[in-house]
């Protein structure tokens, strides 16, 4: 298969606008340089410290198959979760730039993509019903 210079722009186009650091709400103003924090990390930031992901606390997360004891908290589930996902974010943007030369915007590095999982995965239990997937089945 061959790509066009066409294709590779629009792909670029489209990869800068998905890694934005322009947030909703926020003021149309370009964002203020922060050394500590991207963007990317506010998000997580504001995941963490959201009543919403607090909540999980508060819901237990059973895995009936297992050996061990197989119950602890919805938080704690997504913590771990966040964690692998961070890992294999990085992983595959690693896999990205060495394949495709590249392959992010200018000013994302892997490990950016790294929290836009991790961030993405801390978030994956907010708002489901109780008793998991079983339960939405049964609503």
């Amino acid at each position: 298969m061959t790509v066009s210079v066409n294709q590779t722009t629009n792909s670029s186009d489209h990869w800068a606008k998905l890694f934005s650091a322009q947030r909703l709400g926020s003021h149309k103003k370009a964002p203020a340089e922060d050394s500590a924090r991207s963007s990317f990390h506010k998000d997580y930031d504001r995941l963490v410290f959201s009543h919403s992901f607090r909540q999980l606390n508060q819901k237990t997360q059973v895995h009936p198959l297992t050996n061990q004891l197989g119950i602890h908290t919805r938080l704690t589930h997504s913590l771990e979760v966040s964690c692998i996902g961070r890992s294999l974010g990085i992983m595959a943007a690693e896999k990205l730039h060495d394949k495709l030369g590249g392959g992010l915007p200018n000013g994302v590095a892997p490990a950016d993509v790294g929290v836009i999982i991790q961030a993405a995965c801390l978030a994956h239990d907010i708002g489901n019903p109780p008793f998991g997937h079983a339960g939405e089945y049964a609503i």
